[in-house]
């Protein structure tokens, strides 16, 4: 019985074993695979700016005739070649895509200060001026700045050193030159160091400008010991000179400090030379900045002049970096090769005044980020800039609002180089190209 249980129970489980090498094998549940990730967004793209064409207007008057037509001439000749290197390369663009180009209106002042207030008023209500540039000489200047404040229109003023016109409560009103009260102290400090005991001549012409610089040079004089043995003025018009020349060689003065514009500075100079004048140094103010200067011959020779800028001491970047100072705009040797390519000539200091008040404005805009009148007013308080032409600072007080004082003077004479007159830098020694001649014959 056991036997057939045994058997039976065999039977069964080989029954199984083929039962299930026959069924087929489990398969692997397939493993579960990841959701397809998430595309983003395409990112939105911004507009592009829309950039606005914007023209602003300068205005201001020239000397096309008159007693101030030839600095005049050169002082609109550097302010053109400003605007058209500004424009031609694209204007000066503000962050809200505003670009701003510029054009001009101007009229000829022939000289005239009445001319002057009437024609900056047909800028003003006319031409609807958005800005304006000084005419040439402190004397127009002042005139123009009347009008400028009474319109509280923004003036830039190049070409003009008078103190006075920065001490009438003007708010609009800002200056680019050397204020006259300084324009002799480095002339001074020359004298000095060659003869501590020179006797002055203080002969010059009474205009505004003039009366700054002799307002600033009798006192400078005096606390540095120095004599002065003559001091008297001249009618702008003069054409003898002989009776203030008698006069200065009578008093046994060694040195002559004075002049006052072109004509009456070429015209004072030659008698000087006719009459053979024994003096040991002659500076003169603006006339022997000219490139003319030589026209008058040998009487050219040897006379010095003050100056706002000069190529060989022109300021640079290094300098700027060294002081702590914004450099703005171009170098000047490159600002005098544009401008002898543009003319043929090569630029005097009121050239470079003329484009350095295009700059001025130029760096007020572009730091307002604006051209509103405001704007750029605050942005000329605050302007604290290095170019070319020198440093730009302006007395913000009440009481010289707009003076320039951030800008020195040098010192140039006219020397012969390799058989040339030429105008040199004499003075201070650390940019002299050369020592001065003193005395000079």
């Amino acid at each position: 019985m056991k036997r057939k249980v045994f058997a039976v129970f065999s039977i069964l489980m080989v029954a199984s074993m083929a039962l299930a090498a026959c069924a087929p094998a489990a398969t692997e549940a397939p493993m579960a695979t990841e959701a397809p990730m998430a595309t983003e967004a395409p990112m939105a793209t911004e507009a592009p700016m829309v950039e606005t064409p914007v023209t602003v207007t300068i205005g201001f008057t020239s000397s096309l005739t008159g007693s101030q037509e030839v600095s005049s001439k050169r002082q609109v000749n550097g302010f053109t070649l400003w605007m058209n290197q500004v424009n031609e390369a694209g204007g000066v663009h503000l962050s809200d895509g505003t670009v701003v180009t510029f054009d001009f209106k101007t009229y000829d002042d022939e000289s005239n200060k009445e001319r002057v207030q009437e024609l900056y008023t047909t800028l003003i209500t006319e031409d609807n001026a958005d800005f304006l540039i000084s005419p040439y000489s402190s004397g127009l200047t002042a005139a123009a700045a009347i009008i400028a404040e009474q319109n509280g229109k923004v003036m830039i003023t190049t070409g003009a050193a008078s103190d006075d016109t920065y001490k009438q409560g003007y708010t609009h009103v800002y200056q680019l030159y050397t204020p006259g009260s300084l324009y002799l102290k480095s002339t001074v400090d020359l004298v000095k160091s060659f003869d501590p005991a020179a006797k002055l001549a203080i002969i010059w012409e009474a205009s505004s400008f003039t009366q700054s610089v002799i307002d600033g040079l009798v006192p400078y004089a005096e606390s540095q010991g120095m004599e002065i043995v003559l001091n008297e003025s001249y009618a702008s018009d003069t054409a003898d000179f002989s009776p203030l020349i008698n006069k200065m060689v009578a008093s046994g003065a060694t040195v002559l400090l004075g002049g006052g514009h072109y004509a009456d500075g070429t015209t004072f100079a030659r008698q000087i030379y006719e009459q053979n004048v024994d003096l040991d140094f002659i500076s003169l103010l603006v006339a022997p900045a000219d490139t003319k200067w030589p026209e008058l011959g040998d009487a050219a020779f040897g006379v010095a002049t003050s100056s706002q800028w000069e190529l060989a001491a022109t300021h640079t970047e290094a300098e700027a970096n060294a002081l702590g100072l914004e450099w703005f705009g171009p170098s000047g040797a490159d600002f005098a090769a544009d401008y002898e390519a543009m003319t043929g000539d090569k630029p005097t200091y009121h050239v470079a005044g003329g484009y350095a008040a295009g700059l001025v404005l130029q760096a007020a805009i572009e730091n307002a980020d604006s051209i509103d009148p405001d704007a750029v007013n605050a942005a000329l308080e605050s302007l604290d800039i290095m170019t070319f032409f020198g440093g730009t600072r302006f007395d913000t007080s009440a009481e010289a609002h707009g003076l320039q004082i951030n800008h020195d003077q040098i010192v140039s004479q006219w020397q012969m180089v390799d058989g040339e007159l030429s105008r040199v830098v004499v003075w201070p020694a650390d940019v002299a190209q050369a020592a001065p001649l003193f005395p000079y014959k």
